[in-house]
């Protein structure tokens, strides 16, 4: 079993027994059927990964990785907001005629802001402390921007990134630490999406940075599993479970923006059947 394995099982027990239901309250989201989509949830759930001793990927049911990394390119790299821009559908459902979210998740990674050292957006600013001032307690990023949640059309889930820099013991090897804030996650939809997105990102930005990957640390708000998601869910966490698949990028890039998903590379990768078919509520 996998590290992401067990920590995947254990979040969902723990929200299943123990976490609190919404059923008969006034909820936002809505099934497409138009039937009140209840959860059962956690408040706080603080999970860590260690990038040095495995890649955290499910092997209870397959992540699709390569995926994964051009969703994340499209929005930290490509800093765009078109879906056009995208090779899944996963935003489809927020997209309007032209393609666009909104001023949603890239753009406003595409917004510069004045800093004493000049005019940046928020990736470059991660990427030029990260080689200037590795130390610095304030490499963070943030795309809830109140002012602009009204052109939003859905408010970010995953809001925010912290990196922070230590050292290998006994060797001057810096590492790249990462917390990744979430107000909220759909447990069974994107969890372990979210997590390797966030740990491909981090792994990127080490490598550009001359670093190693060290820790990333998942914050969930309010992490939830959907009623129609819980026999799904009791399902997964039911299945044998294998160990971590072998994950790599291209090490001849060291510029973030030369990144391309053929710079990734996934080994001795087994896993549980794919659950298809899962309901999502908007």
């Amino acid at each position: 079993m996998s590290l992401a394995d067990n920590i995947f099982i254990t979040m969902c027990r723990d929200i299943i027994d123990n976490g609190t239901s919404t059923e008969g309250e006034k909820v936002r989201p809505v099934w497409e059927d138009g039937t009140s989509a209840y959860t059962i949830k956690r408040f706080g759930v603080v999970n860590r990964y260690d990038l040095s001793k495995e890649f955290p990927a499910l092997t209870l049911r397959r992540t699709a990785l390569k995926s994964a990394m051009d969703e994340i390119l499209w929005i930290w790299q490509k800093k765009s907001n078109n879906i056009k821009e995208l090779n899944s559908h996963v935003w489809d459902s927020w997209a309007d005629e032209t393609g666009s979210i909104g001023k949603a998740y890239g753009y406003q990674m595409s917004v510069k802001h004045q800093y004493r050292e000049g005019m940046m957006d928020q990736v470059d600013r991660v990427l030029f402390d990260l080689r200037e001032n590795p130390y610095s307690r304030r490499i963070m990023t943030n795309i809830y921007v109140h002012q602009d949640l009204h052109e939003m059309h859905l408010y970010p889930c995953a809001y925010s990134m912290t990196f922070n820099v230590t050292k290998e013991k006994d060797s001057d090897q810096l590492i790249l630490n990462g917390i990744l804030n979430q107000r909220s996650q759909d447990v069974l939809a994107a969890n372990n999406w979210n997590v390797c997105q966030y740990s491909l990102l981090l792994m990127m930005f080490a490598q550009v940075s001359g670093m190693k990957a060290g820790e990333l640390v998942h914050v969930i708000a309010d992490a939830h599993i959907y009623d129609r998601h819980i026999p799904l869910v009791q399902e997964l966490i039911s299945r044998p479970a294998y160990p971590a698949p072998k994950v790599t990028l291209n090490p001849e890039i060291r510029d973030f923006y030369q990144f391309t998903v053929n710079d990734l590379t996934v080994e001795d990768y087994q896993t549980g059947p794919q659950i298809k078919n899962i309901p999502i509520a908007v």
